[in-house]
Order: C-alpha cells, then sequence, then structure tokens
C-alpha cells in the first residue's frame, strides 16, 4: 500500500493491454504538484528516448514492455525540490490470440 509520503504516483491504464496497442504511463505528483524533470524506469534502467513532459507513450505495445515501471522527478513542493521516485507499477502484456500467448 503507498506510503502517504509518496509524493509521485505513475499511472497506468486500468484494462487489459494487448499487443500492439496505445499505452500511456503518466507520472502525477501528489494532489496535482508541479513535476518537472521526470524520466522513467523499466525493471530500474532508465529509459531513454522522447519523452513528453511527465506521460510515457508505449506505441505500438509489444511483448517485451512488459515488467516493472516506475517514474521519478523533481516535485515542487512550497519552497522546496524534492527528487522522488514512485512505487514500481507492473505492466503486463497480453499477446495477440493465435500466437501461442493468448
Amino acid at each position: 500500500s503507498p506510503r502517504p509520503t509518496e509524493r509521485l504516483v505513475l499511472q497506468v491504464p486500468a484494462r487489459a493491454l494487448l499487443e500492439g496497442d496505445t499505452v500511456t504511463l503518466r507520472c502525477r505528483g501528489w494532489e496535482d504538484s508541479v513535476v518537472t524533470g521526470v524520466r522513467f524506469y523499466h525493471e530500474e534502467k532508465g529509459l531513454r528516448g522522447p519523452l513528453k513532459g511527465t506521460e510515457l507513450s508505449l506505441s505500438p505495445l509489444q511483448l517485451h514492455h512488459g515488467g516493472r515501471y516506475r517514474c521519478g522527478g523533481w516535485v515542487n513542493s512550497g519552497p522546496s525540490l524534492w527528487w522522488e521516485k514512485s512505487a514500481p507499477v507492473t505492466v503486463t502484456v497480453h499477446g495477440e490470440c493465435g500466437n501461442g500467448n493468448g
């Protein structure tokens, strides 16, 4: 369960994720606090590539995109800036029917 001190939350769509889908992961600040310098991590490895602010687009979704994700960023809380990392969230990718994974 999330600690109340967690200032970042990684949001993943709450539906079944299928190969080929367009999926967006969002890094949200607690109570909509401003988050800057967001980075995303997959299995604790930092992801490079084009970042659109606080969103990471996995499109088209592939089986290798499955696994644990988290995000990190600078959270602006009043006069202070904190570097925070979100709790890990597991992404499960379901293969298309007929390829042996469905």
